[in-house]
């Protein structure tokens, strides 16, 4: 692994120009590095962060990816992490005109980690620095407490997907003065709504009077707007500073749920443990958003390649190089979801709408087939509008917002059925619908959405931790209960229980699958290293 070359990076350097020409926003230091199929290999076991601690199962899938590349060899373009600066690794037998083609793919990721409200707690940090900390940490403890070490690391990756993300990104890094502060947005949407439950015209009363004291600039506004607040309501303090408290003493999720009350990390003997479920969530969390936008990263980078490339005079000679890479990557995957190609026609569809002022509620309100597919407003805010798409949406809200009939008729999508030839012996495909909600259910489905596991305190105690599993459309899987418990177990030093329902089907029924469910809940209970399973 070694850095471009002065000729190549020189070549970076005037697709990042560009880019900005056209309204992208990254920081101007990167790093870029040249690797071989071996590298890739190599570093994909550790999530792409040369600096990452050391774990037995990156080695086993480093020996994998030996082995799926003997089996089918392969070429990938290039990888960036979300880093600071950012890095991005290339394939050591890219041309210069695919090199030009993946930097300004690359330069939208970086735009698009940088700017997304998503990756907000990952904005101030250099994370490649903070892991290589971690890894000298970890190996420190590894000599001191041997295989010890390697089980906490397991037991704790066996819940970092329950990290808490959603809460942790509520605390907010931003500046202050760019910020509602925890007190004014308390009093709007609790205080006032919540606990007075005050008319919707009320509320909006005072946020008008809470925005003309902004707008005009008044000194100490927010003190003067409180001021006249405790004369209304003296209960508004006590009941803030109750629930600031409450709030500050809740832990985000099951790790450190387990980090802060476990009454077996409390003692000094196994203190150390608490710095490797750090270790270990803090990994995760960084991580969480990027699993959470794949689709709309990946088509962001996408829309911007296309978009920067074709109109860049480095692509004479190269267009049909460029056309046949480019489907490859980008074309749409008839059985199952390929991110980009779904990505980049959404974000696309997007700028579309907003050009022709298909997003306002006057076009909404038009149900017939042939005026809607020719309105057109000449609205021309297609490119903010999709800027600001960038800053503020996940996979799941720009799925659920915007794949309509429209967009699935356009594209000619479907969800795909399967049945089986039983004279054949062999699965046949068919087009089950072409719904949009279909569809569109299909895509949500597919998105990465970790189960949704509560901590029920009056349940537990020193000697048990209970946990109930909220059950939305899917059931945990069974064969990594028992597993998962015994890690639970081992960490809180004491029982572990977990309430969660089970799916039982009826062969025989008149539904579409020929099934009828059952909802069973059941609670599991792990002690001793023993489950033990029982019908609730």
């Amino acid at each position: 692994m070694e850095l471009i070359s002065q000729h190549t990076k020189a070549i970076m350097e005037e697709c990042k120009l560009r880019a900005r020409d056209a309204g992208l926003v990254f920081d101007n230091e990167s790093l870029e590095y040249i690797v071989t199929n071996r590298d890739l290999i190599e570093l994909s076991a550790k999530v792409m962060i040369p600096t990452l601690y050391e774990y037995w199962v990156q080695d086993v899938e480093v020996l994998q990816g030996h082995g799926r590349y003997k089996l089918f060899p392969n070429n990938p373009y290039e990888t960036v992490i979300n880093s600071r600066p950012a890095i991005s690794f290339y394939n050591d037998n890219n041309p210069d005109w695919l090199n030009i083609m993946i930097f300004y793919h690359v330069i939208a990721h970086i735009d698009f980690f940088q700017n997304n409200i998503f990756f907000e707690h990952t904005w101030s940090d250099d994370f490649v620095g903070q892991a290589l900390a971690d890894k000298r940490l970890i190996e420190s403890l590894r000599s001191e407490h041997g295989r010890w070490l390697d089980y906490v690391i397991e037991f704790s990756r066996g819940l970092d997907n329950m990290c808490g993300f959603y809460k942790q990104l509520s605390v907010r890094k931003l500046p202050k003065d760019k910020l509602l502060s925890d007190r004014v947005a308390y009093y709007f949407d609790d205080f006032l709504q919540v606990n007075l439950n005050l008319p919707k015209h009320e509320i909006y009363r005072e946020i008008e009077r809470y925005n003309k004291l902004h707008s005009e600039n008044v000194r100490n506004r927010d003190s003067q707007f409180f001021a006249d607040v405790r004369l209304r309501y003296p209960e508004f303090n006590a009941t803030y500073n109750k629930n600031h408290e409450s709030r500050k003493s809740v832990p985000a999720d099951i790790l450190e749920y387990i980090r802060d009350k476990s009454p077996k990390l409390q003692s000094d003997e196994h203190s150390w443990m608490k710095t490797v479920i750090d270790i270990v969530r803090g990994t995760s969390i960084y991580f969480d958003p990027q699993i959470r936008t794949k689709v709309t990263n990946e088509g962001w980078a996408s829309y911007w390649h296309d978009e920067l490339f074709r109109k860049d005079d480095r692509i004479i000679g190269h267009e049909v190089a460029y056309a046949k890479t480019n489907a490859a990557v980008t074309s749409i995957s008839r059985i199952g979801l390929n991110p980009y190609a779904i990505g980049m026609r959404l974000i696309r569809y997007v700028e579309e709408l907003a050009n022709k002022g298909k997003m306002q509620y006057e076009f909404q309100r038009i149900n017939n087939y042939d005026i809607r597919n020719d309105y057109d407003d000449d609205l021309g805010a297609g490119r903010r509008t999709i800027y600001d798409l960038r800053t503020c949406i996940s996979d799941y809200s720009l799925i659920n917002t915007f794949v309509d009939q429209d967009f699935v008729d356009r594209h000619k999508l479907f969800v795909a059925g399967k049945m089986l030839n039983e004279e054949r012996r062999t699965f046949q495909y068919y087009v089950k619908s072409r719904n949009a909600s279909d569809y569109k259910n299909m895509l949500i489905d597919s998105l990465y959405h970790p189960p949704l596991i509560r901590i029920i305190e009056d349940k537990s105690d020193d000697s048990t931790l209970y946990l109930s599993h909220e059950y939305e459309g899917k059931q945990l899987i069974n064969e990594f209960i028992g597993e998962t418990m015994i890690g639970i177990e081992y960490l809180w030093g004491g029982n572990v229980q977990l309430e969660t329902t089970d799916i039982i089907l009826k062969r025989d029924s008149a539904d579409s699958n020929g099934h009828e469910k059952e909802l069973r809940r059941v609670l599991y209970t792990m002690s001793g290293r023993k489950l033990e399973k029982k019908v609730l």
